[in-house]
């Protein structure tokens, strides 16, 4: 099961927010997924970012892989400092 750290919208239209999931690479964007690790808003100011870095983190270690844009919201959230330190 390859698995990926991405985003799902949620939210009406014109009015979105999302929540970062873990999910299968093949199901659809607003599909199944594994679990919620997140939650992020662009539209709030400023921008809300929250992240259970742990699971975060357990779900790294364990193989998922994040989209472009997941990995620069969990550098923002300061995620990806401790891996690298680690």
């Amino acid at each position: 099961m390859a698995t990926r750290i991405r985003l799902r919208r949620i939210g009406r239209k014109g009015q979105p927010e999302y929540r970062i999931v873990v999910a299968e690479q093949s199901t659809a964007r607003g599909g199944r997924f594994v679990e919620t690790i997140g939650h992020y808003n662009p539209r709030s100011e400023p921008v809300t970012i929250t992240v259970d870095a742990e699971r975060a983190r357990t779900w790294l270690a364990r193989g998922a892989t994040a989209t472009s844009t997941v990995q620069s919201l969990l550098k923002k959230a300061g995620v990806f400092q401790t891996v690298a330190e680690s």
